[in-house]
Order: structure tokens, then sequence, then C-alpha cells
């Protein structure tokens, strides 16, 4: 089994002190690579384009940027998600598991995204190896 280094990243979105929406990101620390996300918002109303801030935190990571590949889980019905990830990234096809979204897709080369979010914290990083299975 190949061992393989990955950097392990914790992002949220705050809205007037409380952290409403949240990702996990686990990134191939080799450039060209696959970023593995999931997204999460707290049950409730949240304020419009609160997760759209939180996708475009996820995507404007550096490490993220140097990705090729996005497989991002998010709950099904979370359209602002979906629309956002759909106007960032390419070749997006998604579908269904379970009650979660599976989205596959191209991460654009030099995409510059939309920095400076307000409320938005890269909170953890740590690096982890990982043992392949192939």
């Amino acid at each position: 089994m190949a061992e393989h280094h990955h950097l392990h990243q914790h992002v949220e979105v705050s809205d007037d002190g409380r952290v409403v929406a949240a990702a996990e990101v686990i990134i191939s620390e080799e450039p060209g690579g696959t970023a593995r996300v999931s997204l999460r918002a707290e049950a409730g109303h949240i304020t419009p384009g609160r997760r759209a801030s939180l996708v475009d935190a996820v995507l404007d990571l550096p490490q993220v940027r140097e990705s090729a590949r996005l497989e991002a889980a998010f709950p099904l019905g979370d359209g602002e998600s979906l629309q956002r990830l759909q106007q960032r990234c390419q070749d997006v096809t998604t579908r269904q598991a379970g009650s979660s979204a599976l989205l596959d897709a191209s991460l654009p080369p030099g995409d510059p995204g939309a920095r400076g979010r307000r409320g938005v914290h890269a909170v953890r990083a740590d690096r982890r190896a990982a043992q392949d299975p192939r």
C-alpha cells in the first residue's frame, strides 16, 4: 500500500458571531489531485448567500485551487451550494446518495474566485498520512 499525505481543513461561515455553515476539506498535497469536500449548514433559516460564501471559501483555498478535480457532498435541497458550485466549476455531474447530493467536477485552472468574504474563517488545518487502499 502506498502512503499519501493529505491536508485536512475545516472552514466555517459565521453570521452575527455564530457558525451557520461549515465544510470539511481533504486535499491531496500533490498539485493536480482531487479535493474532497463535505458541506453542511445549521438547520432552519440561514441568511441568503451564506452557503454560497462557504462554497467560495472552500474553492478559494490555495490547495483547492491547485487541484484538478472536486468531489463534494452536501444535503439534498441545498440549491444555493449547488448553484455556486455549478458557477465556479466545470463538467459538473451530480447524483443522489440517500439524503445527500454528490457532485463531481473539474476545477478551472487559475480561478481567482471571490476572496475576502466577511464572516468566513479557515479554522483548522492539519496534515495526515492516509493509506491508499489500491
